[in-house]
């Protein structure tokens, strides 16, 4: 199958049980886009007949059209293909759950957030789910996979195949779990048809928790008991746990009462962090970011290389959640012209980057066109390598470490590479999260520009 109605199939994005969703292309103008097509597991359709599982999808469907909000997604088509329904949304290559580095294994360590992140993150879920339970739906499946995240850094809920709307009966088997394991309130298991607004405040509680800490609020310690979030980051105190421990509260009347409370208790925690924060740095001399001596050396690789996934992670120097193993010692110069050099490396780079997202073959356009313009009196930037790009990561702030003063502009956080994976994909590193990714070409990500004044040896510390 090359098509689906009008779309061209560009790949397979995931699956699940109702069915499985596509990357695809409109023709002549060559928007991307997702396409959700019912396509059920056969276990499933035999569980809840294919009439009951048309009958969520279409109504999955018609929730989307009926919602319009930033932080949730929005359909753009309807249609049916061989007697299949599809609908069509906007295509986000990014979610929250590639993010923290989550895998099949829920349970296995993931990455950090900063906690300026996790609270930017936690808001905007909340904001949508404000507005979907305004409408009498539920979710009941909110989970880090499902929480799109755009080129913008925002958050959009999808996936609503197993929504409730007010007043609805549950139509699956007494079997049939709702929800994902870890992340589904306990009354969803027990009793599918009771679940409320708090239903859906439980799991991001868990998401919180595990965006500061790296793991889940039930695994931390042993026999499955909380381990408060100061064990894991200094810089919190127990206010941090009363909020995660009331939005994962086992009773739901214990809960926040809507996702609207829920987030006025975020944005004031968000307060009284940065109020902590603003007093710390206020007695602390804001320290160098690196060691003024390199303690080891290794070369910067500059030429780009196609490397497959089974390779790259060793190739690259990575830990299981492709981060860094070790970090450079950088000696960066005061900025000048736009551009920041590096002692420590040799290399000189673009200071910010493109001002906007551009697909990979943009990046490398752009380039050549820094290049013609001499842009800061160079004329040989070129799009860099992740061994290079990796000598701008930095282990997750903390303590004095967060007073540092950045010098590179946030605003370009997903950075292309020169290196590929494939004919179609390339690497790319997330410099807020500290790790390496990889994805197709149309991607939007991008650019930091860098060239080579004076090639030396690069300044390594010890990572995790």
């Amino acid at each position: 199958m090359k098509r689906i109605g009008r779309y061209t199939i560009c790949g397979l994005l995931g699956r699940g049980g109702m069915g499985k969703v596509y990357k695809v292309s409109l023709p002549t103008i060559h928007k991307v886009g997702a396409l959700k097509l019912l396509d059920p597991d056969p276990m499933l359709q035999k569980m809840m007949g294919l009439s009951t599982l048309r009958d969520r999808f279409v109504n999955e469907a018609c929730i989307l059209a009926g919602l319009s909000h930033p932080n949730i997604v929005a359909i753009h088509d309807f249609d049916e293909a061989l007697g299949k329904p599809f609908y069509v949304m906007n295509y986000y290559p990014g979610n929250l759950g590639a993010m923290m580095g989550e895998s099949y294994r829920v349970e296995a360590r993931s990455r950090k957030f900063s906690v300026e992140k996790a609270l930017h993150y936690t808001r905007q879920t909340l904001e949508g789910l404000a507005c979907l339970h305004h409408a009498g739906i539920i979710h009941r499946d909110v989970k880090p996979f499902n929480l799109l995240v755009t080129a913008g850094d925002g958050v959009k809920l999808c996936d609503f195949g197993l929504s409730k709307l007010r007043g609805e009966s549950f139509a699956g088997p007494a079997n049939l779990n709702v929800g994902s394991p870890y992340y589904a309130a306990p009354e969803q298991e027990t009793n599918p048809d009771a679940v409320a607004a708090g239903t859906d405040l439980y799991p991001v509680g868990v998401m919180l928790y595990r965006m500061l800490t790296g793991t889940l609020p039930n695994l931390g310690g042993r026999k499955g008991k909380y381990v408060a979030v100061d064990r894991f980051n200094p810089d919190l105190d127990s206010t941090w746990d009363t909020l995660v421990l009331q939005a994962i509260a086992p009773d739901p009347h214990k809960r926040f009462a809507d996702a609207e409370t829920m987030r006025r208790a975020v944005d004031q925690l968000a307060h009284h962090f940065q109020q902590r924060k603003e007093n710390q740095c206020a007695l602390s001399s804001a320290p160098n970011p690196s060691p003024e001596k390199a303690p080891s050396s290794t070369a910067v690789r500059t030429h780009p290389m196609k490397i497959r996934p089974g390779k790259a992670r060793l190739l690259f120097d990575l830990d299981a959640l492709w981060r860094p193993t070790a970090y450079t010692a950088n000696r960066f110069r005061p900025p000048l012209r736009q551009t920041i050099a590096d002692n420590a490396t040799g290399l000189t780079w673009q200071q910010a980057g493109s001002r906007y997202p551009v697909t990979w073959h943009q990046a490398k356009m752009q380039v050549a066109q820094l290049n013609d313009m001499a842009f800061g009196g160079r004329t040989r930037w070129r799009l860099p390598t992740i061994s290079e790009l990796a000598t701008l990561l930095r282990p997750h702030p903390q303590g004095e470490a967060l007073c540092i003063e950045l010098l590179f502009d946030e605003r370009q956080r997903w950075l292309w590479s020169a290196d590929r994976r494939s004919f179609t994909a390339a690497y790319y590193v997330d410099v807020q999260l500290g790790f390496v990714g990889w994805q197709d070409f149309d991607a939007p990500y991008y650019v930091r520009a860098v060239c080579t004044d004076n090639p030396t040896a690069t300044g390594r510390v010890s990572g995790h």
